[in-house]
């Protein structure tokens, strides 16, 4: 196959003063395209990072049921709550503690003691941010 070269196709053409075409872009063509992309980022990153932020609360939320599950299953089997979140781990209850996903690491949950204090029955997040909704994530 031949690829044959287009004729009459320029980018654009402008005039010189001296009557010669020349090749190119002018100042204002370009100014014009950046201030298009500017217009069109400024749009797309406040909703990227909103989307951030959702994904990150659908994992929080995830997280916290599934720990809060394996808590209640612990106490139904053993009939005492779990001394620490790696109990849970141990008896194989959940594979390991999930990271929050606002702290970043696993190790930031906090743990609330039962009323008696034999153990823990609940979990929340070390985060001390505060989600869309306007509750602490430490809260939820």
């Amino acid at each position: 196959m031949f690829i044959q070269k287009a004729k009459g196709l320029r980018l654009t053409g402008h005039l010189t003063k001296d009557g010669k075409k020349t090749n190119g872009f002018t100042l204002i063509e370009l100014m014009m395209v950046l201030a298009i992309i500017a217009i069109l980022l400024s749009i797309a990153v406040p909703r990227y990072m909103n989307s951030l932020t959702k994904a990150r609360e659908a994992a929080l939320l995830e997280n916290l049921f599934q720990m809060r599950d394996a808590i209640d299953k612990y106490y139904a089997d053993n009939g005492a709550y779990p001394e620490s979140l790696m109990s849970l781990v141990d008896k194989k209850y959940v594979r390991s503690i999930p990271a929050d996903p606002f702290t970043g690491s696993a190790d930031t949950w906090v743990e609330v003691e039962s009323q008696d204090g034999s153990g823990i029955y609940d979990v929340h997040s070390g985060s001390e941010l505060t989600g869309r909704s306007g509750a602490p994530y430490g809260e939820w």
